[in-house]
């Protein structure tokens, strides 16, 4: 698989050029929207819930920034990686490559748009009066975790999506449960002791729980962290490449 990455690495860079020129093809602002698209959201959700939770969470401008930026990576990565297989429909039935590298741009498209997330994120931080601290950089890992899980999560969504179409509205449906059942931008205190075991099984819980450690309290994340998020992160892209290799000399049949 490394291997062929790199025999095609040319070809790679193009597609994700591709990818990256049509999603801000005719828009005024272009790129940019990577960068305000956080801005605005934290924004509107700041207003709406600042009153509610804003004494319960210390620099809580920064914490609801990270949960936007971070989840909407997961939704966005998830998403496109989901409609990767059918989008290139033509190109598979015509041309040989890997089938596992039009996934792979995807999720490289939804990385170069998390790093100009950061940005805004960088600057509500300082705004916040967030300082910085060494394990800031340490957060690296935990943002690493989030991008290997949700390639995972795509290319399974990505391999149903061959076989059954309806995969796309479903996982809109379960994705919106998904971002209330994880504290983007209420405190996971809210929820009672009964109901903590759902966090727990939460993989983004873990990743914005421990991001929002390095960054926001300056805090080193308990050992056993580090081992539950690179197990949801590797567990996650084992299966998506286990469902996904298992099936793909069936897409052409489906497309």
């Amino acid at each position: 698989m490394l291997y062929s990455l790199r025999k095609y690495n040319f070809l790679i860079r193009q597609l994700v050029n591709r990818d990256f020129k049509k999603k801000y093809k005719r828009s005024v602002l272009g790129i940019l929207w990577s960068f305000l698209n956080p801005l605005l959201l934290m924004m509107i959700q700041y207003f709406v819930f600042s009153n509610i939770f804003r004494n319960s969470i210390p620099y809580f401008a920064a914490y609801l920034t990270i949960g936007t930026v971070a989840f909407n990576f997961f939704s966005e990565a998830s998403g496109m990686v989901l409609t990767s297989i059918i989008e290139n429909s033509r190109l598979i039935t015509k041309v040989y490559l890997p089938k596992y590298i039009y996934p792979f741009i995807k999720i490289l498209s939804s990385i170069i748009n998390l790093s100009i997330s950061l940005i805004p994120l960088s600057l509500v931080c300082m705004a916040s009066g967030v300082s910085f601290h060494k394990t800031t950089l340490l957060s690296l890992y935990f943002w690493v975790c989030l991008i290997i899980f949700s390639f995972g999560v795509g290319l399974v969504l990505s391999t149903f999506m061959v076989f059954f179409r309806d995969t796309q509205f479903l996982w809109g449906i379960f994705n919106r449960m998904w971002m209330y059942m994880t504290p983007i931008f209420y405190p996971e205190n809210i929820l009672a002791d009964k109901y903590k075991f759902v966090l727990l099984m939460n993989p983004l819980f873990h990743f914005l729980k421990n991001i929002r450690l390095c960054i926001i309290e300056g805090v080193f994340p308990q050992p056993m962290e580090y081992v539950y998020c690179l197990s949801f992160a590797f567990g996650s892209l084992a299966v998506g490449l286990f469902i996904f290799l298992k099936n793909q000399d069936k897409f052409i049949l489906y497309l």
